[in-house]
């Protein structure tokens, strides 16, 4: 990837920017600050900003005015935290323009993980990104056919050639289920047997990779007694 997605957090409370400072800055993003709606507003005027943590509560101008002005001309996605924990509030957040809401105090790790999900729809989805057929997208998981390269969670993963050809050749049938004998004849082009256990000797490398708990497979499902599957997002 080119490089790392830009992150803009407004907040007043600088302890809570510090913190999101260190989460953000580790896993490698570009981070801008702001400690108020105005200078939000500011800074998107010199920077290309993919995603905003806008804080509710504020001084000069709040989160939700400032979320607003943002809608009038941006669509990056925004990400709103506020002390207040009701429905209402949360409604209100969404219904000007957030496309989610965080209740404080938060788990940094979970803002982390929502922004990732919030990056990866807003990518994938934007109306001005450019087509890209040869790259399937499924939940954390992005596989690129055309450089042969695989992401995790936004990191890379390396494969051996004949683990990328298996994992592209269930990604191109998400949904469906395929035999360990349609998975080796396609992949190795050779006449299968029933004593081979190359497919789940690979299987079982690729979801050593790629899954967060290879004892439990969220990507690569068995179907026993049938064969193998990659799920399909819904």
């Amino acid at each position: 990837m080119a490089q790392p997605a830009s992150i803009l957090l407004v907040d007043d409370e600088q302890d809570i920017i510090k913190l999101m400072e260190i989460y953000f800055g580790n896993e490698g993003y570009r981070i801008f600050t702001a400690n108020d709606g105005i200078q939000a507003l500011e800074v998107l005027k010199t920077v290309d900003i993919d995603l905003i943590i806008l804080d509710v509560m504020m001084p000069n101008m709040d989160g939700i005015e400032a979320c607003m002005k943002i809608r009038e001309e941006q669509k990056m996605p925004i990400i709103m935290l506020s002390a207040k924990s009701t429905d209402i509030d949360k409604i209100t957040g969404l219904s000007i323009g957030a496309d989610d809401y965080l209740t404080k105090p938060f788990n940094p790790l979970e803002l982390v993980a929502r922004a990732k999900s919030q990056l990866r729809r807003y990518h994938t989805f934007n109306e001005g990104r450019e087509s890209k057929e040869h790259e399937w997208i499924i939940d954390d998981l992005i596989i690129n056919t055309d450089t042969h390269e695989v992401w995790l969670d936004d990191k890379p993963v390396h494969l051996t050639p004949r683990e990328f050809a298996v994992l592209e050749l269930l990604a191109r049938h998400q949904g469906s289920v395929l035999s360990m004998e349609q998975i080796y004849r396609q992949v190795w082009k050779e006449e299968f047997m029933e004593s081979n256990n190359t497919v789940m000797v690979h299987i079982r490398k690729l979801r050593e990779k790629i899954e967060h708990d290879s004892k439990h497979p969220k990507f690569i499902q068995t179907v026993w007694g049938v064969g193998y599957k990659m799920i399909k997002p819904i």
